[in-house]
């Protein structure tokens, strides 16, 4: 009989490849242990981030991350519509300028949201406008933010078609607004909210509609964590470490393993932002 006394351990099997297709990972709460989020998130399968910018400031730190960790991190480069006022004409070209590097792969967060109001609802209009002009112009898709805007921001779409391609990032609409978004050709973002079973809930249903290739996961951290994580950390900060738990919720709305969601939608997320292999 053979002896396997000494046989090496079966190795544990390696945690499916992620895409975080939106961290704001400029955020200060983690300028403190910025670098060990990078290395938990990638140690629970996260490959590659897209780490998001809201303004053009914050798009400066979202670039300069990238190129400390390149072929890992990549950016976006827009102005939210929180700060829509704020892009005047000099804002425009150093967005433009922004938009134009190699290590941006897309124009936003950009769109409308008429729950805050932060900037006038004109002010956030003019600003989609220019953005979508912007991604036109560099053929690079936009992320897209939306909430309680849905009518104006579909017209504002309608009216740049077909000369745009994106993402609705965390989507938490109805299934209304999810089909509307599918025949407009949005990839659809999916985040912890469907983690939430106060507001989340309605989302598990509507996964199995989204088809696999514009399914895209997202932390969107370091807001939104999920709520039936256990156990929460102290801090209550979301990180891409804690997009597999996402994921797998993910999956099993839709009736599909944590590995074939985890192909599907990193190939998905390759494809619109045109990722390299990790």
């Amino acid at each position: 009989m053979a002896d396997h006394s000494t046989a090496p351990a079966t190795l544990a099997a390696a945690p499916p490849a992620l895409i975080d297709i939106g961290i704001n990972l400029a955020h200060d709460s983690y300028d403190r242990d910025r670098d060990a989020v990078i290395a938990r998130a990638h140690a629970a399968g996260v490959l590659q981030m897209v780490v998001t910018g809201a303004t053009v400031a914050g798009s400066v730190r979202a670039v300069a991350l990238t190129r400390e960790h390149p072929g890992r991190l990549f950016a976006t480069a827009g102005v939210h519509p929180h700060h829509a006022a704020e892009l005047d004409g000099a804002s425009l070209a150093a967005l433009a300028e922004l938009a134009r590097l190699p290590e941006v792969v897309a124009v936003g967060e950009c769109g409308l949201d008429y729950f805050r109001n932060f900037s006038p609802r004109a002010a956030q209009q003019q600003a989609f406008h220019r953005q979508l002009e912007l991604a036109a112009q560099l053929d690079k898709p936009v992320f897209l933010h939306q909430r309680d805007a849905h009518d104006d921001f579909v017209a504002v779409l309608r009216e740049h078609a077909p000369s745009w391609r994106g993402v609705a990032h965390c989507f938490t609409g109805s299934g209304e607004e999810l089909q509307c978004y599918l025949q407009l050709g949005l990839a659809i973002g999916i985040t912890g909210w469907i983690c939430d079973e106060r507001r989340g809930a309605h989302l598990a249903a509507l996964m199995p509609q989204v088809p696999a290739q514009r399914l895209l996961l997202e932390t969107d951290g370091p807001y939104l964590l999920p709520r039936d994580l256990t156990p929460k950390p102290a801090s209550r900060r979301n990180e891409p470490a804690y997009l597999p738990h996402i994921a797998a919720t993910v999956a099993r709305a839709r009736g599909e393993t944590l590995e074939s969601l985890a192909r599907s939608s990193s190939a998905a997320a390759r494809a619109l932002f045109a990722l390299p292999p990790p």
